[in-house]
């Protein structure tokens, strides 16, 4: 499609029409030779990326336009690289297509005994089914349906059921090379997950000296509070306290926190410190507790019987929200859940576990979609992994499939707007971008990224992907902020005889 500045009108310009229709053939000829078209954008772009990295190797785009005029970008556009969390568009948008987006999960509670006045008489099971949205809330509401029917004790076992997941050898495991084994982005998928297996510790100074206490109170953890009151001031950075997880021999952990907090401050910190069954169980026994309730027996896990009775269920919020949480926040956890979740949903007689079911059913389906697949690596659908790589054709090439699904608004309006909220929050702003693009951001060491939809200022929307590998890659956020705002700015429009070969690559080397 063609801006107005560039139709042709009829008349005497014709001489001239057709002289220029000739250039544009000459033209086509020289570039289908070359394999490629010049671009000032992409030259641009080059420059700034050698300046910032000194190499133009270390950054890799490509931008097409979905809905207007503009001449498609790609610069390194083949070469391999690591995504960082761009891969969790692939998999939400994969589970939109896959599962669909009314998609749900359930926990049910079951019993094979029988309520005998205010005591049920059995084992309460609880049948997990990978949730990636089970919550302290969700399990309130669950155990508080018990209450209602009159239930204040289980007389026996609290038997937790996470056979919703094949996984005969665990998961691979991600080399993270920071100082915090216990960081909520390092939780691991599990059919037991709840909360995102996090404490929420928080201590408080006021005229009694210091508080501390922890969300879910959990027997197995303690806090030992070494935190220094101090007058009232300015409140401190939580970079200022210490939180030292102590492990004992009997399952229980100390967690030592030291620090000095002024008066009517309080600071906080979010730690997963224990196996996500352990973490679970306790929380439904710190929750019934709560509730005035006892469960004589003690936890364990283990299969719900066929003939065990239901008495309690609990749905989630359906995929579109879900999608929408891990692609705001980028959140990791919850991305690998929704890989384990369509490997198990499409597991086959040959598939060794469920992480690999997921990887083979998502790179089949978007094969079918006309994707090229070939060293595309999705690891663990969350992309934090060492092991994941993608090309920005390969990201582009998605993205262009998104734009024409029947759920690509559910798609869309999971991504972070630029300069509004998510992980985009603080980027771009005073640009005059704010909300004009969903953008998908990636972070890890030695990795930047960005995927998702922009506008520029002819109103035509764009699919754009950008990864800079390189070490350090500390810059490597201003140069794809520049992609972004370059394409709004100055996008790379051309001329009727300039668009003619759009089809052919034009990588910038």
């Amino acid at each position: 499609m063609l801006s107005a500045a560039f139709r042709w009108k009829r008349g005497p310009v014709a001489p001239l029409r057709v002289a220029l229709s000739l250039l544009a053939l000459i033209g086509a000829a020289v570039v289908h030779a070359e394999g490629r078209m010049p671009s000032p954008w992409s030259e641009n772009i080059v420059d700034a990326t050698v300046k910032a990295l000194q190499t133009k190797d270390a950054m890799s785009v490509a931008a097409v336009p979905l809905n207007g005029p503009g001449l498609p970008q790609y610069i390194n556009a083949d070469t391999k690289m690591s995504p960082g969390s761009i891969m969790k568009l692939v998999t939400t948008y994969a589970a939109l297509e896959i599962l669909g987006p009314n998609h749900q999960w359930r926990t049910s509670f079951h019993t094979d005994g029988q309520p005998v006045g205010r005591t049920l008489q059995g084992n309460l099971y609880v049948s997990l089914s990978g949730d990636p949205n089970l919550s302290l809330e969700r399990l309130w509401s669950s155990l508080s349906e018990l209450r209602g029917m009159g239930i204040d004790t289980i007389d026996g076992d609290l038997i937790l059921d996470g056979s919703v997941f094949n996984l005969p050898d665990g998961l691979p495991k991600f080399d993270d090379n920071g100082d915090n084994d216990h960081a909520p982005f390092l939780v691991e998928p599990s059919a037991y997950l709840t909360n995102f297996n996090l404490i929420h510790f928080q201590v408080r100074a006021d005229a009694r000296g210091t508080t501390a206490w922890a969300t879910p109170a959990l027997n197995a953890v303690i806090i030992d509070n070494q935190v220094k009151a101090l007058p009232e001031g300015r409140c401190r950075s939580r970079h200022n306290f210490n939180w030292t997880p102590i492990a004992h021999d009997d399952g229980t952990i100390t967690v030592k926190v030291t620090g000095k907090l002024p008066r009517g401050c309080r600071t906080t910190q979010y730690l997963s410190l224990l196996p996500a069954a352990d973490y679970t169980a306790g929380a439904i026994r710190t929750v019934w507790a709560e509730m005035g309730g006892l469960i004589t027996g003690r936890s364990r896990v283990g299969y719900t019987p066929d003939d065990a009775n239901l008495m309690v269920t609990s749905d989630s919020p359906d995929l579109v929200s879900t999608v929408r949480n891990i692609n705001k926040w980028s959140n990791n956890v919850m991305a690998r859940q929704l890989l384990l979740a369509i490997g198990a949903e499409n597991r086959k007689p040959e598939d060794a576990d469920d992480r690999e079911a997921g990887v083979r059913t998502i790179t089949q389906w978007l094969a079918s979609k006309g994707v090229d697949t070939e060293g595309l690596v999705i690891d663990n659908g969350s992309g934090l992994s060492r092991e994941s790589s993608i090309t920005a054709r390969q990201g582009v090439q998605i993205l262009q499939t998104a734009w024409q699904s029947p759920y690509s608004a559910d798609l869309i309006t999971s991504l972070p707007l630029i300069a509004m909220d998510g992980t985009m929050y603080r980027r771009l702003r005073n640009t005059g971008m704010a909300g004009l693009g969903r953008i998908k951001t990636g972070y890890l060491e030695d990795v930047r990224s960005i995927a998702g939809f922009t506008r520029d200022t002819n109103d035509t929307t764009w699919a754009v992907v950008g990864l800079v590998n390189h070490s350090p890659a500390w810059n490597g956020q201003a140069l794809l902020d520049k992609v972004l705002y370059s394409l709004y700015l100055q996008p790379p429009v051309g001329t009727a005889f300039s668009q003619a070969p759009v089809k052919t690559r034009t990588d910038v080397h």
